[in-house]
């Protein structure tokens, strides 16, 4: 009987504390960079999660607006996620590294940048999210124009 029980409970606490199915996502983005004017910037980023840390790669390009001495920044990062647990409303908080390209007139630069931030993913319908999220891109080595530039987007964002 008590063997029995513990083969019992074992199997219970297996189906209990499985891995969650990883879920991949694919976000496209249009947004503004606040830092030091208002310039737009878009990208894409693709995704993987368990139920509160994914893993993400993002693409990234910012304006150049010469007339107000703001250089382009393009960025290719890796991140680290941690989110909430909701499907509906999943708040989430990210850091990453990466490379970035930074130009500006007849200048350009690369080197190794970091970033921090959060945001949020709203289901919409089926597979489809809104996400918004804020960014604070850090351009760590070398000699950038600007150190740190300030991200803000919206995507549409696709579960698979």
């Amino acid at each position: 009987m008590k063997r029995s029980g513990l083969i019992v409970l074992f199997a219970l606490a297996a189906l209990i504390v499985r891995p969650a199915p990883a879920a991949a996502d694919l976000t496209g983005f249009l947004g503004l960079a606040t830092t030091p004017t208002n310039r737009n910037t878009r990208g894409v980023a693709v995704g993987v999660s368990l139920v509160v840390v994914g893993f993400e790669f993002e693409y990234g390009k910012i304006a150049e607006d010469e007339l107000k001495g703001a250089p382009g920044v393009t960025t290719g990062m890796g991140n680290i996620l941690v989110m909430s647990p909701s499907s509906k409303f999943q708040l989430y908080g990210t850091t990453g590294g990466g490379f970035y390209r930074e130009e500006f007139r007849d200048f350009s630069h690369n080197g190794f940048g970091t970033n921090l931030g959060g945001g949020l993913k709203i289901t919409l319908a089926g597979p489809l999210r809104l996400r918004l999220d804020y960014r604070v891109l850090s351009l760590n080595t070398g000699t950038p124009i600007l150190r740190k530039v300030h991200r803000f987007y919206t995507g549409v964002s696709v579960s698979f």
